[in-house]
């Protein structure tokens, strides 16, 4: 099985190519994007050595079908998939934080907890809590949008205050971020599943319009819980059996690396690598609840380039 970790694609029309730490953007002519989902791994913020085979096409095809179940709620930026692992939208200009909404207390939040904190970005969470407890109410617990290296956190108060975004652009960002949460709870629950946390990032049109970017209810951006049998293992101490990247954090993590300057990625074996893809493609059937159609893989890059090209002629 072949991956792609990187692109160098030349289409027609291109201005500049933006690499992040899972998506590689290609911004052409007429304020056209072109978003390609490799298959690289990115845990702690950092990018693993190998790629995960069909990550790329299960990130990319969970996201598109997502903004299109969620287009109501708040415009987003897609407008094709010409391939599994491409998206086509509008360049907009992003806003520099992500808005992180979280329903249970879990992952870094239940790290915080853990360690004596009571607020997370200046949002208070309540004493006597469990890891894995549901909040009173979702909390938005923002961070800071790094080009390199870690995302930080950061409060409302403080995003306003040193004017990464205004206060009503930032209130209109609150109100969509709680919309969404809302939407990915119920599509969730129609799966037997329970939307743990996520974040959503936006940016703004030309014409000053709030819209949606990136990806949304992927297991890279969100974590998922298996409702069946939630509140018994709760009840039990026991931990949650869920859907996310978490899986991998906990491995990085039992072999010693937490992103931290100074140490080393553990190897990954190739059948710990393919575990990983099949524990993606288990999360793609999960969250669906259809079947995942493996994309043809002996000549990714070939086959995206064609079929980016196929589609630009037509435009």
């Amino acid at each position: 099985m072949t991956t792609i970790t990187n692109s160098n694609f030349q289409f027609p029309g291109q201005l500049s190519k933006y690499t992040g730490k899972v998506r590689e953007v290609y911004e052409l002519e007429g304020d056209l994007l072109v978003m390609i989902a490799t298959d690289r791994l990115s845990a702690f913020d950092v990018v693993m050595p190998k790629g995960i085979p069909y990550k790329g096409q299960i990130l990319n095809q969970i996201a598109t079908k997502m903004m299109t179940a969620t287009a109501d709620i708040v415009p987003n930026w897609l407008e094709a998939t010409p391939d599994p692992n491409v998206a086509v939208g509008k360049r907009c200009s992003p806003f520099k934080v992500e808005m992180v909404i979280r329903g249970y207390m879990s992952g870094h939040a239940a790290r915080e907890y853990k360690a004596g904190r009571r607020a997370l970005c200046g949002v208070p969470m309540p004493e006597g809590m469990l890891e894995n407890d549901a909040f009173p109410e979702p909390i938005i617990t923002p961070a800071t949008k790094a080009e390199e290296g870690h995302d930080e956190d950061i409060s409302r108060e403080d995003i306003m205050a040193q004017g990464i975004v205004s206060e009503s652009d930032y209130l209109q960002l609150e109100k969509y971020t709680r919309a969404l949460f809302q939407r990915g709870t119920e599509i969730a629950r129609s799966r037997d599943l329970i939307l743990v946390d996520t974040k959503y990032e936006f940016g703004k049109t030309a014409d000053g319009t709030i819209v949606l970017i990136d990806e949304i209810h992927t297991p890279d951006s969100s974590r998922y819980f298996y409702a069946a049998g939630y509140e018994k293992r709760q009840t039990k101490g026991e931990q949650q059996k869920q859907l996310s990247k978490e899986f991998v954090r906990q491995w990085l993590i039992s072999n010693g690396f937490r992103g931290l300057e100074g140490q080393e990625v553990p190897k990954m074996s190739d059948d710990y690598i393919k575990s990983v893809s099949d524990r993606y493609i288990e999360l793609y059937e999960n969250i669906m609840g259809e079947s995942f159609v493996k994309a043809e893989t002996l000549a990714i890059a070939q086959r995206i380039e064609k079929n980016v090209l196929d589609y630009l002629a037509k435009l």
